[in-house]
């Protein structure tokens, strides 16, 4: 879908936030904490499947664009999804089960510009 006045796509991004202290200091295999970011983007993809931006990002199959970032701990992924809630921004908390851990979390797809200065203290998982 073009945006509005210039026949240019819109960038819809969807961002994925994983805890760093996973795979830095709790030593979980890598494999396990990309299985997480993957739960946490499939569900909320499903959450909003009805959403016009997801549909629209859905529709861009080989186009999708998604940003992996990290946060350093599991409060920090608290407060960030508590400001998320706040700020009405669709998004999963995934939590390991059975343990009930958060590990991560994902946005539904989004207008870059919509959620970016949100996202931008955060540096890109690695």
């Amino acid at each position: 879908m073009a945006a509005p006045g210039n026949g240019t796509a819109r960038q819809l991004v969807q961002y994925v936030v994983v805890r760093s202290d996973l795979v830095h200091q709790l030593a979980w295999p890598l494999g396990a904490v990309i299985t997480q970011a993957c739960h946490a983007a499939t569900a909320a993809i499903h959450l909003t499947y009805s959403d016009s931006d997801t549909q629209e990002y859905l529709a861009q199959l080989d186009a999708m664009h998604k940003v992996v970032l990290q946060v350093p701990d599991q409060p920090t992924l608290s407060s960030l999804s508590e400001t998320l809630t706040q700020k009405g921004i669709a998004h999963k908390l995934w939590m390991e089960q059975p343990e009930d851990i958060p590990t991560c979390l994902a946005l539904k797809p989004y207008p870059k510009e919509a959620v970016q200065p949100l996202m931008k203290k955060f540096k890109l998982f690695k």
